[in-house]
């Protein structure tokens, strides 16, 4: 009768030298199974790769979380997805031209620029969203006190941001719109 600890030992032959602490199958397996897993997820990869190559647009929208689903879906239906880069900041356009946040402008001229370089954008699409708090933080609440007030508000904005992105890089087009809480967009031009 066997003993309950007696077990043949499986010295794997092509790792037997580099592994000598393996003393099972099943130790064998775990480890091997360890490193698929960490090289599928690119962990033990030689170094990281920029994602170049030829992509439709930047996204720029807010970071109001109940927008981040709606915009995605938009993209995904315009039939955008896994064609764009993307870049949130508190009021989408308005983070980009309000005096208010006019610390925040560079960095997303400077990550256009890359994302330019790096995806050979064609155009920007632009989302801003109605009931925004950074639309009040930059205006105040008189500027989105009512729908049309509130359009208005917005519109100059995406307006802005398109004669800013005009001058700084007349080759690239625009889309410019206004998203409802239901996801519905108007857009200016």
């Amino acid at each position: 009768m066997k003993s309950k600890n007696s077990y043949s030992v499986y010295k794997p032959l092509c790792c037997s030298d580099m592994m000598p602490h393996v003393n099972s199958r099943r130790e064998f397996m775990r480890i091997a199974g360890g490193a698929v897993l960490f090289s599928s997820m690119g962990l033990m990869s030689t170094g990281a790769q920029a994602a170049s190559g030829n992509y439709e647009a930047m996204v720029l929208s807010c970071i109001d979380p109940r927008f981040q689903d709606l915009v995605n879906k938009k993209q995904s239906s315009d039939g955008l997805s896994g064609k764009y880069s993307a870049f949130t900041v508190a009021g989408a356009s308005i983070g980009v031209v309000a005096p208010a946040f006019k610390e925040w402008s560079k960095t997303f001229w400077e990550n256009l620029g890359a994302s330019i370089q790096l995806h050979n954008i064609k155009k920007v699409i632009v989302v801003n969203h109605r009931d925004c708090g950074a639309a009040k933080i930059a205006y105040g609440d008189a500027k989105v006190a009512t729908p049309a007030i509130e359009a208005a508000t917005h519109k100059e904005a995406l307006l802005e941001f398109k004669r800013q992105l005009q001058e700084k890089f007349p080759a690239m087009g625009t889309h410019l719109g206004l998203m409802a809480l239901d996801g519905t967009v108007e857009t200016f031009s």
